[in-house]
C-alpha cells in the first residue's frame, strides 16, 4: 500500500534540481565553443532589476482592478461587474473546445460500508482519457454531487488528503468525482517504458506541456479547466446526482482549478477553493513561481485578480479555505475575501461568501476539510454534521482505473501529441508571408508598440570595471533605460580607456546581442572572437533585460536555469501582462539602437548568438537601422520546437500563437539582403 504521495511544493521545486552554471548553459548551445574559462564570474551588477520592474507592473495592474471595484456602489453596478469579469475570463481562457463524446466507462467497483467507489475513465477530448474515482453514497434518492480537483500529488486522486475529502463527502451523503490531473496519478504524459515520468511528475509535466502549447495558440489553463468541465458533464449524466446541488473543491493546484472553474463554468451551485486564493500581486512580490496553468494568458492585462474568478460565480455560496502558514500568502486571501464580500453585499447575499483560515501549513488538512463540509451541508441540508467521519484509506493500486496504473496502456493522444498535430497542420496551412507584411505580424506577436518613443532613452555611464580580456583592451559600460526602471547594459569596446559618452566615429557600428552574458561571451566564445577580431568599426554589446548584468538571483538561490526558476517566473508573468518576455527583450535592443543613433550610428550590423540570435532576427525585421545580420546557434524554427517531445527552449523565448502567423523561415526570407555568413 502506497500513501506517500510526495506533495512537493513550489518552495522545494525552486530550491532544488538546479541546473548548471552560466558556462555550462552557454556550452549547451550546440556548436558554441568556449575558450578556457578565466575564473572571472560574469558581471551581474543589477540582479534585482527584473523583480522590481515586475512588481511595479503587477502593482499597476492590481491597482486598476482595485479602482474598478471601488467604483461599485449599487446592485446594478455589482451585476455589471460580474458580467464584466465573466467576459474577461472568457477572453483570457479562450474559446472552449468542442464537446465531443465522453465515451465513459466503469472499469471496476469497490464496495465499502455506506458507499462505493467506481473506477471511471472518460475522454475530455477525443482519445484523451481522464481517470477518476466516483465515490457514491448508498442512497435511494439523488444526492448532491461534487467534482474534486487534485493538487500536485504524484499519485493524484489516491493522495491521502484527496481520498480523505472524497470519502468524507461520500460518508456524509455526497457523490464525489475526483479525477487525476494531467501529468499526475494515472495520467503521465511523458511516461517511459517503466511508467515513470521522463520530465518529472506534476509541476514539471505541466510546464513542459503548457509552455510548448503556446506556440500553436493553445492555452494550458483552458486544457486543465476543460477536464473539470467534462468531469461535471459526466457527473450530471448519472441518475444518482441531484443537479440542483453540484459543487467543486480542491487544494493547492486543485484550489487553482476550483478557482478557475468558478470563472469558466456557470453550473456550479457551491465552491470551496483551498490553499490557493491570494492575489497575483502577493505572488509576484513574494517571488513565488506558479505552473503554466496557474498563470492565465493576459489575465493581468485584462484587469483580473484571483478574486474575480470567484466573483464570476456571485452570489452563489463560496468558502475560501486558506492557511495561516501557507506560502500562498494568507494576507492576499483576506484581501480577496474583503473585496468579494463587497460585491456579495451589493447583491444582497453577504452570507454566501466565507473565509476560513486553518492554523497550519499548506495542505487540505482536516480543519479545512471540515470547514468545507460545514459550508456544503448548510447549503444542501444533506447532513447536520461538520465533523469528518472516520476515514479508511485505500491502497493506490486499489483505486487504479487502468490495469497498469497508467493511461499509456490505452494508446492515447498526449498533450504533446495534440501540439505536434496542430503544429503540423499550421505548417501545412500557413502561406508564405510577404516581406512587407512581416514587420506588422512580428509586432503583433511580440505585442510591441507601433513606434518607438520620440525621445531616445536616457543612459548612465558606469564606472570603469577594469580589463576583462575582451577582444579589445578596454570597454565602457552604459546602462540604458529602455523603459522606466528597466536597464539594458551596453559595452563599447575600445583600444584605450574611455569614461564618457560614445565618440562619433562614422555611421557604421556592430551591436552584439549575447546568448547569456556579453561579459562572459566576449571572454570565452571563440565564435564571437572570430566575428570581432577584424572589426573596423566600433563594437557595442547589449545585455537585454533578464540576462547578463541584470540576470536575476530571485525565486530562491541560483534558480535561473531551473525550468521553474526566476527566468520562467518573469516569462510567465510577461504572458499574463500581455507582454511576452521575448518582445520585451527585442524592445531593449530597439531602444539601444535608438540610443546609438544619437551618436551617428545609423548603419548597424547585428551579431547574435543563441537566444540573442533569435532576438537579433526580430530586431533586424523591425529596424531599418540594421543593415546586416550575423547569427549563430539560433533555433531553426518554432515548428521544430513544437514538434519535439523533449524540446529545451525556455519559456522566455516562446511566443503565444506565433505559428498561426509565421515561422523563422519567413524572417530569414525577408532578411535575405541583410544576412551575412
Amino acid at each position: 500500500m502506497s500513501r506517500n504521495f510526495c506533495a512537493i511544493d513550489r518552495r522545494q521545486w525552486t530550491g532544488g534540481l538546479l541546473a548548471s552554471s552560466a558556462s555550462l548553459a552557454l556550452a549547451s548551445q550546440g556548436a558554441t565553443r568556449l575558450l578556457a574559462a578565466d575564473g572571472k564570474a560574469p558581471l551581474q551588477r543589477f540582479p534585482r532589476v527584473m523583480q522590481e520592474f515586475l512588481v511595479q507592473q503587477v502593482r499597476a495592474a492590481h491597482q486598476r482592478s482595485l479602482d474598478a471595484q471601488a467604483a461599485l456602489k449599487t446592485h446594478a453596478d455589482a451585476e455589471a461587474y460580474v458580467s464584466s469579469v465573466r467576459e474577461r475570463i472568457a477572453e483570457s481562457f479562450g474559446p472552449q473546445p468542442e464537446r465531443t463524446p465522453l465515451n465513459a466507462r466503469v472499469t471496476g467497483v469497490l464496495d465499502r460500508d455506506g458507499y462505493t467507489i467506481e473506477k471511471v475513465i472518460f475522454e475530455s477530448r477525443p482519445n484523451f482519457p481522464v481517470t477518476a474515482n466516483l465515490y457514491l453514497p448508498k442512497s435511494s434518492s439523488p444526492v448532491p454531487g461534487v467534482v474534486g480537483t487534485c493538487g500536485h500529488s504524484v499519485n493524484g486522486k489516491a493522495a491521502e488528503a484527496y481520498q480523505s475529502f472524497s470519502q468524507g463527502l461520500a460518508r456524509l451523503g455526497y457523490a464525489c468525482l475526483i479525477f487525476d490531473p494531467i501529468g499526475q496519478g494515472e495520467r503521465l504524459q511523458y511516461a517511459d517504458e517503466n511508467l515513470r515520468s521522463q520530465v518529472g511528475v506534476g509541476v514539471r509535466e505541466h510546464i513542459h506541456a503548457g509552455n510548448q502549447q503556446i506556440l500553436v495558440g493553445e492555452n494550458f489553463p483552458m486544457w486543465r479547466a476543460w477536464d473539470g468541465i467534462r468531469a461535471l458533464d459526466y457527473l450530471l449524466t448519472r441518475p444518482e446526482i441531484d443537479p440542483q446541488h453540484v459543487g467543486v473543491t480542491g487544494n493547492s493546484g486543485g484550489g487553482t482549478m476550483t478557482t478557475w472553474l468558478c470563472g469558466v463554468e456557470p453550473r456550479w451551485t457551491m465552491a470551496a477553493p483551498a490553499c490557493f486564493v491570494t492575489t497575483f500581486l502577493r505572488n509576484a512580490e513574494n517571488e513565488l513561481p506558479a505552473d503554466t496553468e496557474q498563470c492565465p494568458l493576459n489575465a493581468l492585462a485584462l484587469g483580473l485578480e484571483h478574486e474575480d474568478f470567484l466573483i464570476a460565480m456571485a452570489p452563489k455560496p463560496i468558502v475560501i479555505l486558506a492557511k495561516e502558514r501557507d506560502f500562498f500568502d494568507v494576507r492576499g486571501a483576506e484581501e480577496a475575501y474583503g473585496r468579494i464580500r463587497k460585491v456579495y453585499e451589493l447583491l444582497g447575499k453577504p452570507e454566501n461568501i466565507r473565509l476560513h483560515i486553518g492554523p497550519t501549513d499548506h495542505g487540505y488538512s482536516i480543519e479545512n476539510r471540515e470547514a468545507m463540509y460545514g459550508c456544503f451541508n448548510q447549503i444542501t441540508q444533506v447532513s447536520d454534521s461538520s465533523r469528518e467521519p472516520e476515514i479508511k484509506l485505500e491502497a493506490d493500486e486499489a483505486l487504479y482505473c487502468t490495469e497498469s496504473g497508467q493511461v499509456g496502456e490505452l494508446k492515447p493522444t498526449t498533450v504533446f501529441g495534440f501540439t505536434r498535430q496542430r503544429a503540423s497542420q499550421l505548417a501545412a496551412e500557413r502561406a508564405a508571408v510577404a516581406p512587407e507584411q512581416l514587420p506588422g505580424l512580428v509586432r503583433e506577436v511580440l505585442q510591441l508598440p507601433a513606434a518607438l518613443p520620440a525621445s531616445p532613452p536616457h543612459a548612465r555611464i558606469l564606472r570603469d570595471f577594469g580589463k576583462r580580456d575582451y577582444p579589445q583592451p578596454y570597454a565602457t559600460a552604459y546602462a540604458i533605460e529602455t523603459e522606466p526602471n528597466v536597464l539594458a547594459l551596453s559595452y563599447l569596446l575600445s583600444p584605450e580607456r574611455h569614461l564618457a559618452r560614445p565618440r562619433r566615429q562614422g555611421k557604421k557600428a556592430i551591436l552584439y546581442v549575447p546568448h547569456r552574458s556579453s561579459d562572459q561571451e566576449l571572454r570565452e566564445s571563440l565564435w564571437l572572437r572570430e566575428q570581432l577580431e577584424d572589426a573596423e568599426v566600433p563594437v557595442f554589446t547589449c545585455d537585454v533585460r533578464g540576462i547578463g548584468e541584470s540576470l536575476p538571483n530571485t525565486c530562491g538561490t541560483n534558480t535561473f536555469d531551473d525550468s521553474y526558476g526566476c527566468d520562467y517566473f518573469y516569462a510567465v508573468h510577461g504572458l499574463m501582462l500581455g507582454r511576452p518576455y521575448l518582445g520585451q527583450k527585442v524592445w531593449d535592443v530597439l531602444r539601444t539602437l535608438q540610443w546609438m543613433e544619437v551618436y551617428g550610428y545609423e548603419e548597424v550590423e547585428l551579431v547574435g548568438q543563441g537566444w540573442g540570435a533569435l532576438i537579433a532576427t526580430f530586431v533586424a525585421v523591425l529596424s531599418e537601422q540594421v543593415q546586416g545580420l550575423r547569427i549563430h546557434d539560433r533555433p531553426p524554427a518554432f515548428t521544430k520546437i513544437a514538434m519535439e517531445e523533449h524540446y529545451e527552449m525556455p519559456l522566455a523565448y516562446l511566443l503565444p500563437g506565433v505559428l498561426e502567423s509565421f515561422d523563422l523561415s519567413d524572417c530569414d526570407h525577408a532578411l535575405r539582403s541583410k544576412l551575412r555568413s
